[in-house]
């Protein structure tokens, strides 16, 4: 995985003009340097220009080879999660039995070619789905919450009215299900039809970001924007850090209104075919439950997401916005997906320990998130646990010299590890997983992947808290030495 955060500071330093073009050197520099440079000898002048050399590898493989690499890769991914459950019986090995004796590229070819271009149903179905959702970005009432200063010193605005937003479109699924179904129409189509769907997003997702592009370029909305002067790098990572068209906040929409409202309704989706198939079965009904219920609490929780890394540091770009339109409902919803073809009887006694534990995840991971609300609302002025809590104050700087300061929580769940709330996050993906049992372990694809994005994300957390906070943050990682599992990591 291609660390952007590490990629765009690499950026915004530049990496000195003599590192970017070697026949842009500053005279002027290279002459009061050279003293420096032969007073170490030739050994040293070597690692200077050694070092020089590896960043200059290492700014073109993070900003030009992954990027292109991800961007040819990650659509075809999505197809390989739908040809092994639809064409493979979910087995990983029978899908990797398609690249034997030939290339790779062959062999998605073939996985393509087993797809239907989008029908009228399908694209109608998306259109009709996106018009709603922004209406009720705007019609929906709801409280106007800010999100956190950006480097830049601008304070992002939203208006907080995504649980009811959840809880209309939920019950508007259900409703319309129901009402339609005495006339032979309902959603499992969508189901049938999978593959049409992934064909469209994933279209209009490069479309969409290259009008992002072409927007930050032209008229960005807020000076937390701008150029690498790499397109490559300015697609993939996008040239705007919030923006907004017509009024409409662009990640709400990517990131909540469609990526998490869609793999909940497609999760419904599943379910509804399941039952029209083998009536009701407990696994699909574990799995579904345990994902609306951690679904309900992200939209519950909405404003403080909108706080997190995710949107405080990425960019809108294909990175974020094809991962909220295109992977997420397809590797997300994938347990679902699987268990539609792949139906397990649990019994009560399993059905009840798996909705047990997985609530108990869901609990421990809101608890987390309420715990540093309501220190950093009360300023540090209540209670943790029965305690005092111990808190850090951490002052920063903005780029335009602005002084602020946040409070670094080391009580209670996060007193336990800097990140202890990925454990019940890991352990609920899991219990949702584990319903399909084990003759497989495609449906066990968001677990691992959950796993490697939540490791690689604390080391992006603790590197830009690092350099937001400097030696408050190392205080605080004395305080707190383990990222996310106390005692071993």
């Amino acid at each position: 995985m291609v660390d952007t955060a590490e990629a765009e500071q690499l950026l915004r330093q530049g990496l000195g003009k003599r590192m970017v073009r070697g026949d842009g050197i500053n005279r002027s520099t290279v002459v009061s340097g050279d003293s420096d440079m032969l007073s170490g000898g030739i050994h040293h002048y070597e690692q200077i220009t050694q070092s020089a050399q590896s960043q200059r590898l290492k700014r073109f493989l993070t900003t030009t080879v992954m990027p292109v690499f991800l961007l040819a890769f990650t659509p075809n991914l999505v197809v390989i999660i739908w040809y092994t459950v639809i064409h493979c019986e979910g087995s990983y090995l029978k899908m990797l039995s398609v690249f034997s004796h030939r290339s790779i590229l062959s062999g998605l070819s073939d996985m393509w070619s087993l797809m239907n271009y989008p029908s009228p149903v399908v694209i109608w179905t998306l259109v009709i789905y996106c018009v709603y959702a922004l209406a009720m970005m705007k019609l929906l009432p709801g409280e106007n919450v800010t999100g956190p200063v950006t480097p830049k010193g601008n304070v992002p605005v939203y208006k907080d009215n995504g649980f009811i937003y959840f809880v209309v479109t939920i019950c508007l699924f259900w409703v319309l299900t129901i009402c339609l179904h005495p006339f032979g129409i309902s959603p499992s189509i969508l189901y049938d039809k999978f593959d049409e769907v992934i064909y469209a997003l994933n279209a209009f997702s490069l479309i969409f970001c290259a009008f992002l592009y072409i927007k930050g370029l032209l008229t960005p909305s807020s000076t937390d924007s701008g150029s690498s002067g790499n397109i490559i790098f300015d697609y993939y990572w996008g040239m705007e850090l919030y923006p907004r068209v017509l009024g409409f906040d662009i990640k709400v929409f990517t990131n909540c209104r469609f990526g998490m409202m869609v793999w909940a309704l497609l999760v419904c989706i599943h379910s509804v075919k399941s039952f029209e198939l083998y009536g009701f079965v407990d696994s699909m009904f574990v799995s579904a439950f345990l994902q609306i219920m951690y679904i309900t609490k992200f939209f519950w929780w909405e404003s403080g997401y909108m706080r997190t890394i995710d949107i405080m540091l990425d960019r809108a770009g294909y990175y974020i916005c094809w991962g909220c339109l295109v992977y997420v409902p397809s590797l997300y919803a994938s347990v679902t997906f699987y268990l539609v073809s792949h139906p397990i009887h649990l019994g009560p006694v399993v059905t009840t320990i798996f909705l047990f534990l997985g609530a108990l995840n869901i609990y421990i991971n809101y608890a987390a998130d309420v715990q540093k609300q309501e220190v950093r609302g009360a300023n540090g002025n209540c209670l943790i646990w029965g305690r005092k809590p111990e808190i850090i104050r951490a002052k920063y700087q903005l780029e335009n010299g602005d002084e602020k300061e946040s409070i670094l929580l080391a009580s209670g769940w996060w007193g336990l590890s800097r990140h202890f709330h990925y454990i019940p996050e890991i352990m609920l993906a899991f219990f949702w997983s584990a319903p399909a049992l084990f003759d497989n372990i495609m449906p066990y694809s968001y677990v691992i992947w959950l796993f490697i994005l939540l490791t690689h994300r604390s080391y992006r957390d603790d590197t830009k808290c690092n350099k937001k906070y400097g030696l408050f943050w190392h205080q605080y990682c004395k305080k707190v030495p383990h990222k996310i599992v106390p005692y071993l990591f």
